[in-house]
């Protein structure tokens, strides 16, 4: 009833090398944390251009650092925020990537990065407690 396959299969089979470029898990974690790593630092950012604090300045030094041993080069360029949202937002969104950026850490066994992103949380979740943001 059914004819067999006659042509080649679009898959490849284990062991076999193709075209294309392959990366391994962890380069691939590498490249998806490094990723939330830099947005939380434009948001720190955006964060320092509102409201400085030490704090804040400490944590963008830090998250550059680790985007940097990430991407294996420079640090990363860092353009000037414009503070567009409200601090609530911006702590918010902070929150949010730093969740991210500790659940692909840990999945790739990244202790110093696995601490700096649950230590972010705390401090934006502390944030958004304190009185005066919307």
């Amino acid at each position: 009833m059914y004819e067999p396959i006659r042509t080649k299969s679009v898959h490849t089979v284990a062991g076999t090398s193709s075209d294309f470029p392959h990366r391994s898990r962890e380069e691939e974690l590498d490249i998806q944390l490094s990723g939330h790593l830099g947005a939380l630092l434009a948001v720190t950012d955006e964060l320092r251009a509102l409201t400085p604090s030490a704090d804040l300045d400490t944590a963008a030094a830090r998250l550059a650092e680790q985007v940097a041993r990430l991407r294996g080069g420079p640090v990363p360029v860092r353009a000037v925020p414009a503070a567009t949202g409200g601090a609530g937002v911006l702590h918010r969104r902070a929150h949010t990537l730093a969740g991210r950026a500790l659940v692909v850490a840990a999945s790739r066994a990244d202790t110093a990065v696995a601490i700096l992103a649950a230590e972010r949380m705390d401090a934006h979740t502390e944030a958004l407690h304190e009185p005066a943001l919307p």
